[in-house]
């Protein structure tokens, strides 16, 4: 009798199990437009973006809350589409009502890890926040308050979208951050030679003649020095998410920035999953990360 009921257990939660494999035509989609072009007057250059826009976006007069989602190293504004597939997951988390419907904003980063460079001559982060957020809202219905934009992204993007929450609170109400690429300061000085040379000298400056140190650069945008070096008030008024697999080879700098963010107690989530630094996790937890911004859209 035990196993028979058992056996019914199981049995009953299989329509549980596979209900996200349900057909998309039982799903209201909404659009998806690539390779759209921005034209940047700090940068010189026109700057690519893709961007989803829900269900009900045609058909209604409404302004819509804004996610600015950002794409990892050596991708474009077409990776989250392609690769992690959220306009799908978007669409089903839309109709099952997980998220409130949004307008996700894919820019094309390039290499330049949405920031400044040391120079002040690639001003990444400038355009991004005087040029970019401005036309995407007068552009699109968005809701232009702080309290209705949000920004995510993975790895090189996951960097990116700490940073520019950090640095610029004013912007954002949450942010989820996916395998962010972030390092300790004395995990970045120790890095050597043509690592260093290719990853970090372009952006943060020359390493320092003393061995272990880093360029002061790196602590002005790094988002676990940001972490101990930003103002209680200003941290506070993003929400963080910060998700990184347990085989990811960034998960030290994730639990640093955690440690950093918990001694402070600044309130954030921090989630460790099974899995690496693939599109595979970062198709499995995307949902997650929109609901917790989400979250912060609904009134």
């Amino acid at each position: 009798m035990k196993k028979l009921t058992l056996i019914l257990g199981l049995i009953l939660a299989i329509p549980v199990a596979i209900a996200d494999t349900r057909p998309l035509e039982n799903v209201a989609q909404g659009q998806v437009v690539e390779g759209l072009k921005f034209a940047s007057s700090i940068l010189g250059r026109e700057v690519k973006f893709s961007i989803y826009l829900p269900p009900d976006y045609a058909a209604s007069v409404r302004r819509y809350a804004v996610v600015h989602l950002l794409h990892g190293m050596t991708d474009n504004d077409s990776g989250w589409i392609q690769f992690g597939e959220v306009h799908l997951a978007a669409d089903r988390a839309i109709a099952d009502r997980e998220i409130p419907p949004m307008i996700i904003v894919m820019p094309d980063g390039g290499l330049t890890w949405y920031i400044n460079d040391h120079q002040g001559k690639a001003r990444w982060e400038d355009m991004f926040v005087q040029e970019f957020i401005p036309h995407i809202d007068a552009t699109y219905r968005t809701r232009t308050a702080r309290e209705y934009r949000g920004i995510s992204g993975l790895s090189m993007g996951g960097w990116g979208s700490l940073t520019l929450s950090m640095r610029h609170p004013d912007l954002f109400v949450a942010c989820a951050a996916f395998s962010a690429a972030v390092w300790t300061e004395k995990d970045a000085g120790a890095m050597e030679g043509p690592q260093y040379e290719k990853l970090f000298a372009p952006l943060f400056g020359p390493k320092p003649a003393e061995k272990g140190q880093v360029a002061p650069y790196f602590k002005a945008v790094n988002p676990v020095s940001l972490a101990g070096s930003v103002s209680d008030a200003a941290l506070r008024r993003v929400r963080y998410y910060i998700d990184c697999g347990d085989d990811d080879f960034l998960i030290a700098g994730n639990c640093a920035l955690h440690l950093a963010l918990a001694e402070r107690k600044i309130p954030h989530e921090f989630r460790v999953r099974d899995g690496g630094h693939t599109w595979t996790y970062w198709r499995t937890g995307i949902v997650d990360g929109l609901k917790f911004i989400g979250q912060s859209f609904r009134r």
